[in-house]
């Protein structure tokens, strides 16, 4: 089925909003932009039910009851849906230890925590996951990633990495996987500096690209605020159209949507409209803004265009990846002998 984009065209943005209830000037700006979607921080979420009136009233403003609602629920450091009302995930980290000793426990302890995280997602009304990190922990790099990284070793990151986001998908979330092509390489943090990686295209093809590459089947991919000079010393991932042509679309293979990471960070240098051109421009299916800020989400809006004919196809795509996930999980569950269903 077409991912439906109403009477009016969709701006290829997603944005953030304030609190944790619209305000009238909220409710008329995101009438009038009509984003693909939205995302959702700490800031906007106290209890369930709240989230859950959010979420529903989100979608009615725009008439889209399928809008993609986004948010960071990677577990440990990284969760905006925290205690008491919502579990505490662990970090990608604890499942790359475990599998050093049982392989095949860590996979399925991966998916089993990607299936829970989804079924508190959905119960709010939240459909994307920004998780999975495919990144590389890597010695001597920022902490940024640390242990939000399943691990060093790129098989290990590909195995754990796919086996949640499967989780995600049977439990009827999208996930997202970050930061493509790669930042754990990454010796300072993207949200304050504009990182470079001088390592070399074989290197950084053996190592960092190469979760991503094993992984390009997933519907969602966030790019990267970093520069790789050996692809393209001027402009980071995001902004470049060499690396999402040639490393991203080309050599990774990765034809899902594929959306910036936060446009507001100060890894990314010139006004706001002109990074959302930039990045819209090199490649980026959608341009993301998170802060909620009323002045800088119009200065965005004014800069966004519509949503192209190329990423609503691969929005259509997502779906389906979903919905293959949800009903092959629906299967086994029904085949699984009654005793177990009981635990």
């Amino acid at each position: 089925m077409r991912y439906s984009s109403g009477p009016r065209p969709i701006a290829a943005v997603i944005l953030g909003c304030a609190g944790t209830t619209l305000s009238a000037e909220e409710r008329t700006f995101f009438v009038k932009v009509n984003p693909l979607g939205f995302i959702l921080f700490e800031r906007n979420v106290a209890a369930p039910r709240q989230v859950k009136d959010l979420t529903a009233s989100l979608r009615e403003i725009i008439g889209r009851p399928d809008a993609p609602i986004l948010i960071d629920q990677e577990g440990g450091r990284i969760q905006r849906l925290q205690p008491p009302h919502w579990r505490a995930s662990p970090t990608a980290a604890s499942f790359g230890r475990l599998f050093m000793h049982d392989r095949d426990g860590a996979i399925e302890a991966a998916r089993a925590n990607g299936r829970a995280i989804a079924s508190e997602l959905t119960a709010l009304g939240i459909d994307v996951d920004c998780a999975p990190v495919l990144d590389l922990c890597l010695p001597g790099a920022h902490a940024v990633i640390g242990d939000r990284a399943f691990s060093g070793d790129p098989a290990l990151v590909a195995a754990l990495g796919r086996a949640l986001a499967e989780g995600l998908g049977a439990g009827g979330v999208t996930p997202v996987a970050k930061h493509i092509p790669g930042h754990g390489r990454a010796k300072s943090d993207s949200h304050f500096d504009l990182p470079v990686v001088d390592a070399d295209e074989s290197e950084l093809s053996r190592t960092d690209f190469a979760p991503f590459k094993a992984l390009n089947d997933l519907p969602w991919a966030m790019t990267a605020h970093v520069v790789y000079s050996a692809i393209d010393r001027e402009r980071p991932a995001t902004t470049s159209s060499r690396v999402i042509r040639e490393i991203i679309r080309g050599a990774m293979g990765f034809d899902g949507v594929l959306v910036s990471d936060d446009l507001s960070m100060k890894a990314l240098s010139g006004e706001l409209g002109d990074r959302v051109r930039a990045a819209l421009g090199a490649g980026c299916d959608v341009a993301l803004h998170c802060n909620g800020r009323m002045e800088e989400m119009a200065a965005v809006a004014a800069a966004a265009v519509p949503l192209s004919d190329a990423a609503l196809a691969r929005l259509d795509r997502s779906r389906a990846w979903v919905a293959g996930l949800r009903a092959l999980d629906a299967v086994e569950t029904e085949s699984r002998p009654a005793a177990l269903l009981q635990g």
